[in-house]
């Protein structure tokens, strides 16, 4: 079982459907295409609010045009070892500034959770049980140390080690 969470918690009735042969958005529900599929939409509409899924191959700045019309982009993790995604999502915030919501989709596992949110993410559609459970109690790991700058500002006084005037960075 599949469920969408963010920094809410569990999101209930979510309206969004990923398209393929075998399944398709109903009644009620909002269809995610793939990027090509949308690029072709796009080219023959006038509509906006598309949900768009963007896999580890495919090149995230072809949708900077068409910002302003998506209103999810899907990042599929078909692996958990394949960290593509995070590219994704920081090119989509930072050098294309899209502002809408970015979900992680596929092998989303509860400890890159917290690298996600820093790089841009701000849903995870989750299946792995233990990361369903983890979540369910708001029990995401830590990120001690932080030695990159990321989308998300740090919360944490003092910023990078490096950077630290009479701390105890190096």
């Amino acid at each position: 079982m599949t469920k969408i969470w963010n920094a809410g918690g569990f999101v209930d009735n979510d309206p969004w459907v990923i398209e393929t042969d075998e399944i398709k958005a109903g009644e009620g529900a909002r269809a995610i295409v793939g990027l090509d599929a949308f690029l072709e939409l796009v080219e023959h509409s006038n509509e906006s609010g598309f949900g768009v899924l963007v896999g580890p191959a495919d090149d995230v700045t072809r949708l900077g045009p068409h910002l302003d019309r998506i209103a999810l982009v899907a990042i599929a993790f078909p692996a958990f070892n394949d960290g593509r995604g995070f590219s994704h999502a920081t090119l989509l915030r930072q050098r294309l500034g899209y502002q809408g919501e970015v979900r992680a989709v596929g092998d989303v596992l509860i400890d890159p959770i917290p690298l996600m949110l820093r790089t841009g993410f701000s849903s995870f559609a989750v299946s792995n049980p233990t990361a369903l459970a983890r979540l369910a109690e708001n029990r995401l790991p830590g990120i001690a140390q932080r030695y990159q700058p990321t989308v998300v500002a740090s919360a944490v006084a003092g910023g990078f080690s490096w950077r630290r005037i009479g701390g105890t960075g190096a």
